[in-house]
C-alpha cells in the first residue's frame, strides 16, 4: 500500500431535507445531515444510545441525485472523504468544521417505504 486514502463510509438516517445552494459562479452545493447510532451498556449495565451527527456536502451533479432521492428519515449508506476547513464569521471569529464530501450513496430505505410496508 503506497498511498493512504481519505475515505469514510457511514450508514445512517438523514436528519432533515437536504438544503441546496447555488453560487454566483453557477456551482451547486447541497448540505445534509446524517445521524449514526451506537448502543452499548454502561458500567451499571444500562443501555446507552450514542447518536453522532455528520455534515455531508455534495457538489455538482451529485446534488441533483441527492435532492431527488434523499429526504428526512431516509436510511442511507454514504461514501466520501473527510474535509476540514476553517472560515470566518461575520463577527470576525475563526471557526473550524469537519464535513464529509459525498462521492456516492445508496438508499437503503425511506420513511415512505417503511410507512407503506407497515
Amino acid at each position: 500500500m503506497n498511498t493512504l486514502k481519505n475515505k469514510v463510509n457511514l450508514i445512517g438516517r438523514i436528519g432533515a431535507k437536504p438544503v441546496a445552494q447555488v453560487f454566483e459562479s453557477g456551482a451547486k452545493k447541497t448540505r445534509l445531515s446524517v445521524a449514526t447510532n451506537e448502543r452499548f451498556k454502561d458500567k451499571k449495565g444500562d443501555w446507552v444510545d450514542n447518536t453522532q451527527w455528520h455534515t455531508v456536502i455534495a457538489w455538482g451533479k451529485m446534488c441533483d441525485r441527492v435532492e431527488k432521492i434523499l429526504d428526512k428519515g431516509s436510511e442511507v449508506v454514504i461514501e466520501g472523504r473527510i474535509v476540514n476547513r476553517t472560515y470566518e464569521t461575520k463577527e470576525g471569529e475563526k471557526r473550524f468544521t469537519t464535513e464529509i464530501e459525498l462521492s456516492e450513496f445508496v438508499l437503503l430505505s425511506s420513511r415512505r417505504q417503511e410507512t407503506a410496508n407497515s
